[in-house]
């Protein structure tokens, strides 16, 4: 198949990404390759690479899902697949509009690459939270998000009939966005590559290691965890950690941590506990050894306390 008999091909030249930053794709399936994010938070040390993106090579050009932090690793993206296939980048899939998994989209919208997003995207581009953030990353990762990085919409923002998908065809192969919107953020999308039985999750599914919660509606979240084993993939790949070839396995510490936090802080609202008692008083020892506890849970765990508030509320 394609992404398998490529090694003889003479790659296409790509621009140069900046010195020390390489990046080398990952293969996963017969048709998909990924990179995977190194752990932690975006920093100097990782040059914001911590999160991961992958792309599926067909028989009419690459899609791509997800282009990582910055424009300088949507650069050292594009070269890598180069170094994989002839095949030209046609499509970008955007997971969702948070910084780590879509400031490389520049990089691609100058070779001319078709962007397609969730419509609720627009909303994030046009909020002083997309503004703030942008600010933030130029300081914490200059120079690789400076003054010439822009924040780029989509071409074509996907609108979704309740519980529906959308289906399409590119290269001989059948691939499906799953709408989960609302879940991690107001504009969750997923990929399913029928052929190869495998799914990119986005930040649905962390491998490995503490989700950011944020303000995510966990139930909804939740939801979306159920749908995604229905679909019964052999690999997935997730917006964080390593890839699966355990999915329903792997899916449970994402799940379990969720349910633990929805079970502890939705206690301590029921018992009108302040959150702080509440948080000094849950034993996180299960979760505590997971990469990236210290820097997520204590917000994650307020922000829950929140939604679970807002939940009580709701229920009178």
């Amino acid at each position: 198949m394609v992404a398998w008999t490529v090694a003889w091909m003479v790659p296409l030249p790509a621009a140069a990404a900046p010195a020390g930053l390489r990046l080398d794709a990952i293969p996963v399936s017969p048709h998909v390759y990924y990179f995977h994010g190194q752990a932690g938070v975006a920093g100097a040390e990782n040059q914001g690479f911590m999160s991961n993106a992958g792309f599926v090579v067909t028989n009419d050009g690459v899609l791509v899902f997800d282009t990582l932090g910055s424009p300088a690793l949507g650069e050292a993206m594009l070269a890598a697949i180069a170094r994989v296939t002839r095949q030209p980048v046609r499509r970008v899939i955007v997971s969702h509009y948070h910084a780590d998994h879509f400031y490389g989209l520049q990089a691609f919208k100058a070779r001319g690459a078709e962007v397609w997003a969730h419509e609720n995207g627009k909303l994030y581009l046009a909020s002083d939270l997309a503004r703030e953030r942008l600010a933030q990353r130029r300081a914490a990762l200059a120079p690789w998000v400076n003054a010439q990085t822009r924040l780029v919409p989509a071409d074509r923002w996907l609108s979704f009939a309740p519980g529906s998908d959308i289906p399409f065809e590119m290269g001989g192969l059948h691939l499906r966005v799953i709408d989960s919107s609302g879940a991690h953020s107001d504009g969750d999308i997923m990929l399913a590559v029928d052929e190869d039985h495998m799914l990119f999750a986005g930040d649905l599914f962390f491998t490995g290691r503490i989700p950011f919660v944020g303000d995510a509606d966990s139930k909804v979240w939740l939801t979306a965890l159920e749908r995604m084993l229905a679909l019964r993939p052999q690999v997935v790949v997730p917006g964080h950690g390593e890839m699966s070839r355990a999915p329903l396995d792997d899916i449970a510490l994402t799940r379990d941590y969720l349910l633990f936090l929805r079970d502890k802080m939705g206690a301590a609202v029921a018992d009108m506990v302040p959150f702080e008692q509440a948080y000094a008083q849950t034993d996180w020892s299960r979760f505590a050894g997971y990469p990236a506890f210290t820097a997520a849970n204590r917000l994650n765990a307020y922000d829950t306390y929140i939604l679970m508030e807002r939940e009580s509320l709701h229920a009178k």
